[in-house]
């Protein structure tokens, strides 16, 4: 089966070709550091195994970047100066870091302009997962589910699903987009900065490595402005929280092995999670506290007969759809088998299309309280339905880790 991959806008003179899809398991280092398109400013940076302090600001307003972090890049063979004038496009195999500690995403300062985050779209029309690929157990496969019709979010979208936005980043096909969610970090209650989202919207899986300039945007087009209008929209108005880089990433390591841009080979284990920093200063507020809410995630969620409901949360850039506004499918789930070594996944109908992979699936909780369960990971050639993986010890693993790492932060 084929995954339903983030909408891009194709570059001058390349033509679309299918996103690679699951990701890497991987820790992720990145680098933080704030660059300008125009200018030469840089900012703060995570530039090693473990996170590392912020770049120091001189009396003239320009940053100035460590020299063990400028050592550090350079390792990974990034020039910062080379790098934000337009050296992150270039996608040589040989230079393209895929492995778990190679993550690279320095801040490049209004990047994310409010065109370049509406040209996002999406790469696989027409394309999707095959019904003759559905070659797992069958008897934990239960019959394909009534399209269920995506409902539009009222706004505004932050006073409804305030967890809820846009995952932004380049790869080589084009400027690419997911959907993704705010979560609770146990190491910062109340305070998180980590976002859950696919795999394969941070990493291009066993043929391809990490996707560049990553930055989630919550509650995108707040307002749900039509296309027409967010042609004429102010940042502002499309970013209303601000723009949020990852300075940290991680996924399975299922989907660096297996995740490929057809089939549902690592599908299961289509889950990442990303740390982020404003591009901007947040006044020391952190995600959570910025856009007043983050979802915890249940990694031990009820057997797929047991649930009664889940929501599936994005926004589908794929035809009819176009990327700018937030829609939900609610349905009761069934079960996907796509090998029959691998954990059995949720189905749900839905129509929703390429741009909603990586939203939050949402469940009631024994508690009475909605959680995470899963993220939208594969949907079929003609949109009718969505599948996200079950999370469990994999997905916990890769949580806890990130959440670790930034622990004494």
């Amino acid at each position: 089966m084929r995954s339903i991959r983030p909408p891009f806008a194709a570059r001058r003179g390349r033509s679309a070709r299918r996103r690679t899809s699951p990701v890497l398991a991987a820790v992720g280092l990145t680098a933080a550091l704030a660059l300008t398109a125009t200018a030469c400013n840089s900012g703060d940076d995570k530039a090693s195994g473990e996170p590392t302090a912020s770049a120091a600001q001189s009396g003239d307003d320009k940053i100035k970047i460590p020299d063990d972090i400028k050592n550090k890049l350079k390792q990974h063979g990034i020039d910062i100066d080379k790098w934000k004038n337009g050296a992150w496009k270039n996608w040589n195999k040989d230079d393209w870091l895929r492995e778990a500690d190679d993550f690279v995403n320095p801040i490049i300062k209004g990047l994310w302009d409010p065109d370049r985050m509406r040209g996002a779209d999406d790469p696989d029309k027409n394309k999707g997962v095959d019904d003759n690929d559905l070659s797992g157990d069958q008897g934990v496969t239960d019959p394909e589910p009534a399209p269920v019709t995506a409902q539009a979010v009222k706004t505004a979208y932050h006073a409804n699903v305030p967890e809820a936005g846009k995952v932004f980043f380049d790869s080589p096909e084009g400027t690419m987009v997911c959907s993704a969610t705010v979560v609770e970090d146990p190491a910062h209650p109340g305070k998180s900065n980590l976002v859950w989202t696919a795999g394969h919207c941070v990493h291009a899986g066993k043929k391809g490595g990490w996707y560049r300039n990553i930055a989630f945007v919550p509650s995108y087009n707040d307002s749900g402005k039509p296309a027409a209008q967010m042609e004429k929209a102010t940042r502002q108005e499309v970013a209303p929280y601000g723009v949020w880089w990852s300075d940290w990433a991680q996924t399975s390591d299922q989907w660096i092995e297996q995740g490929g841009s057809t089939g549902g080979q690592g599908a299961p284990y289509d889950f990442a999670v990303l740390h982020v920093t404003p591009e901007k200063g947040s006044d020391g507020k952190s995600l959570e506290e910025t856009v007043g809410s983050a979802l915890p995630v249940n990694f031990n969620a009820p057997a797929v007969p047991k649930v009664s409901s889940i929501t599936a949360t994005g926004y589908p850039a794929a035809a009819p759809f176009d990327g700018q506004k937030l829609f939900q499918c609610t349905d009761k789930p069934g079960r996907l088998s796509v090998a029959q070594s691998d954990p059995t996944m949720y189905r749900i109908g839905c129509t929703m299309t390429g741009g909603s992979s990586g939203g939050g699936w949402v469940a009631t909780g024994s508690d009475g309280k909605p959680a995470l369960v899963s993220n939208t990971s594969i949907g079929p050639v003609k949109f009718g339905w969505l599948a996200g993986p079950r999370l469990g010890d994999v997905a916990k693993g890769v949580y806890d880790s990130v959440s670790k790492k930034f622990a004494g932060q």
